[in-house]
This record gives structure tokens, C-alpha cells and sequence, in this order.
């Protein structure tokens, strides 16, 4: 069954697993997040609940937000709202709370969040291009991009040329990450690896969309004889016979 919450990234740091292997998770502080708004097939044409986070003065939204949000009658007006189509939504009501234990460790989840800003920056650090050599008379442009476009056909720049620009700032969704452990009366989620945004930046988790198989057995050690090469004692097969 598909699950979702908004939160906020707290950071990174490690945890140990039951084998006592060092597993880096960053930690999210996940809800409590209230249902807005329901959609539904027939009124919408699709399914999906609204969830609203984080608590927030009146005088701080637009008319138009804080009318949203008192038609679904919430006392406590919330500042980041977004909508999750779920498959599912007939157990969700306006109003319902959502905490961090609707995930559980094991699940698999997506984690959207806007990336961390860079700034203005050059190919070479925004695209990873390569620099000129600095002797024999390259000059002063060695970050440079170089050339850009052909010749006189087409006289123009192909879409997709990397140049200088923004870097960041935009949204990245990574997917299929572990939860390794959910506090529930912290509010705390564990997920496996790095999410992105700063910390204190508000992530979107939503159960994967990746179906995940269990990783099989290893293979082990063959034992067919013809693999077995006297020619070659440095092969596996060989040196195990």
C-alpha cells in the first residue's frame, strides 16, 4: 500500500545494524502532517490527499491559502502543502494526523527535496568538463568552455550544450532508499544514504515506485572438473579442488 508524509531533514550520521555493520542514514523528522484536502475518481477525476506541515502564523499566508485551509476547518493554519496520489485514499478523511510511524523499517520509500544552491559556477564544476592545459600558449581562458557551435550550418547552438549557469536549487527525487529505523514517539525517520537539501530543508517521502527484489544467495564456488584447469592453479575452481 502506497504512504506518504512531508518532514524535515535534520542531517547525517551512522547507526549499526544487527551484523554490526556501520550503516550512514540521514535522519528526518517526519510529520505530524494533517489532511487538507481529498480528492476522489469521480469529483476530480483522480485520486489524492493534500497533507499540510508545519505550523504557521495566519498573517504569513496569502487570503487565498488561509481560505483553503479554513473551508477543511483546521485551527492551525500549516505553511508547506503538497499532494500525494496515492492508491488508496478511502481510509484518509480531512483532518486525519499523520505521523512518522505510517512508514516502518524495512519500507521503501522516494525522497524529494530541493537541492543545496552553488551559486553562478562554470562547465567545470558544474558539468565536470575538462580544463586546457596551462603552457604553450593556451592563455587565460583554460576553465573556459571553448567552442560552442559548428559552422555556418547551422549557425546556431544545439539545445542541451553545457555552459555556465545556475547550479542547484532544484528539484531531485531520490529513489528507492531504505528505512532503517522509525521512532515513532520522536517522530524520527532513518533512511539508508543521502537525501537532498540542506539541513532543515522540508523532503517529501512517498513509498517507492521501484519494486524491490531481494538480493539472491552468492554463487559460490563452481564444481564442474573442466573449469578445474591444471594449466591455470591461480583459478578459483582449481586452488578449492
Amino acid at each position: 500500500m502506497e504512504k506518504a508524509i512531508i518532514g524535515k531533514k535534520i542531517g547525517m550520521t551512522q547507526i549499526f545494524d544487527e551484523a554490526g555493520h556501520v550503516v550512514p542514514v540521514t535522519v528526518i523528522e517526519a510529520g505530524p502532517c494533517t489532511v487538507v484536502q481529498k480528492k476522489t475518481a469521480e469529483k476530480d477525476g483522480y485520486e489524492a490527499i493534500q497533507l499540510g506541515y508545519q505550523t504557521v502564523p495566519e498573517r504569513k499566508l496569502t487570503k487565498p491559502e488561509v481560505g483553503h485551509q479554513k473551508k477543511a476547518g483546521l485551527e492551525e493554519l500549516k505553511k508547506v502543502l503538497k499532494e500525494f496520489r496515492l492508491d488508496d485514499c478511502s481510509k484518509y478523511e480531512i483532518g486525519d494526523e499523520l505521523k512518522a510511524d505510517v512508514f516502518a523499517a524495512g519500507d521503501r520509500v522516494d525522497v524529494t527535496g530541493i537541492s543545496k544552491g552553488h551559486g553562478y559556477q562554470g562547465v567545470i564544476k558544474r558539468h565536470g568538463a575538462s580544463r586546457l592545459k596551462e603552457t604553450h600558449g593556451t592563455g587565460p581562458v583554460h576553465r573556459h568552455a571553448g567552442a560552442m557551435a559548428a559552422n555556418s550550418d547551422p549557425s546556431r547552438i544545439f539545445k542541451g550544450k553545457i555552459g555556465a549557469g545556475q547550479m542547484g536549487n532544484e528539484q531531485v527525487t531520490v529513489m528507492n532508499l531504505d528505512v532503517i529505523s522509525v521512532d515513532a514517539e520522536l517522530g524520527i525517520i532513518a533512511v539508508r544514504g543521502a537525501i537532498p537539501g540542506p539541513k532543515g530543508g522540508v523532503v517529501f517521502l512517498r513509498s517507492s515506485v521501484k519494486k524491490y527484489f531481494e538480493p539472491k544467495g552468492a554463487a559460490g564456488i563452481s564444481n564442474n572438473p573442466q573449469k578445474a584447469s591444471g594449466r591455470n592453479p591461480q583459478k578459483a575452481s582449481a586452488r578449492n579442488k
